[in-house]
């Protein structure tokens, strides 16, 4: 968009790095998306129904079949940077497809969420109904400008999270500094408490309130960052050492290697570390030291989990002391 090319000129480094992270590319149009170029052709059998992916040039095709009868559905939104799922819309309906892609695999399962669904023929078969309401928040995490005043509006739709996603009023900063004037300059998110950029980063990666009022339960939990780290014991809201973009810079690439993580741990456990808040009597102490080790921290207690279907593994943000077959935590 305009605005992401004339953030270029003042913050090049940033806006050249974001859009190719995982939420830069968290949503692909036709002909943009990588996932099913390198995939032409996806098949799998699920029950009684076979679903088939195929991409020719710029336009792939998500298809549904009983063996005598097939509904082939054109796709025109790819969400996911990696494992993808499409929105399909039919009959002036949407609909989540009932399978995605995994890398893992690689290949097509059935879509994680959407295990248990039971078609009863073959048009249910082509994955579950979405309402408007579930519609907008879809589109509102894995692109821009897509809806306004609380309505869909796909003609200013942008794929993917851009800089105007998080950073609200860029348009006018833009407009502003063209005259010298950078007054309106967008709050800088660095300056928010640990509680206010976990309940900021939770709109789209769910918020500990989310997800308790919905009663999610289970390991399918640790896909939500922000809600697994309030219920850390260290979890402190106004303790910036805590915060989500203490760990994570939101406009480079996820950082893979456990022990790349170790100066954040260490900013609270380590002998010259400032105290930390202690609950229930809100008394500063000083953070436990670990007794057995002082690197890789997250491998221990941060473990890697595996989703119910096997095919995407996340790192439980609720950060523990980890013990051999204990279950897992809500």
């Amino acid at each position: 968009g305009k605005t992401e090319t004339a953030c270029v000129s003042c913050h090049s480094e940033r806006s050249q790095s974001q859009p190719r992270t995982p939420m830069g590319r968290a949503l692909a149009l036709p002909g943009a998306n990588p996932v099913l170029k390198d995939n032409p052709k996806l098949t799998v059998r699920k029950g009684p129904y076979t679903y088939t992916v195929e991409t020719h040039g710029d336009e792939s095709t998500y298809s549904v079949s009983d063996g005598t009868r097939t509904i082939p559905v054109p796709i025109h939104w790819n969400f996911g940077a990696g494992a993808q799922t499409w929105v399909l819309e039919r009959n002036g309906h949407q609909y989540e497809s009932a399978v995605s892609f995994y890398p893992s695999i690689p290949g097509l399962d059935f879509t994680t969420g959407d295990e248990d669904l039971k078609p009863r023929n073959l048009d249910e078969a082509i994955g579950r109904e979405i309402e408007l309401r579930e519609t907008k928040v879809c589109f509102g995490c894995h692109a821009s400008n897509a809806v306004t005043n609380g309505k869909m509006t796909y003609d200013t739709l942008r794929p993917g999270v851009t800089c105007e996603h998080c950073h609200a009023g860029t348009t006018i900063h833009l407009s502003d500094s063209f005259n010298g004037d950078f007054d309106s300059a967008p709050p800088d998110l660095r300056k928010r408490s640990a509680e206010d950029i976990s309940n900021f980063c939770g709109q789209c990666h769910r918020t500990w309130e989310t997800v308790v009022r919905n009663h999610w339960r289970g390991e399918l939990t640790v896909r939500f960052q922000p809600y697994r780290l309030t219920n850390s014991k260290c979890f402190d809201g106004a303790d910036a050492r805590i915060s989500c973009i203490a760990c994570h810079d939101p406009h480079v690439d996820v950082m893979r290697q456990d022990s790349s993580y170790d100066p954040q741990c260490l900013a609270c456990h380590s002998p010259t570390a400032a105290p930390v808040m202690s609950s229930p009597d809100s008394t500063k102490v000083h953070a436990k030291i670990c007794p057995a080790a002082k690197a890789d921290c997250v491998s221990c207690h941060m473990p890697k989990v595996k989703l119910p279907n096997g095919h995407m593994t996340f790192t439980d943000h609720q950060i523990r002391i980890v013990k051999p077959g204990e279950p897992f935590p809500n």
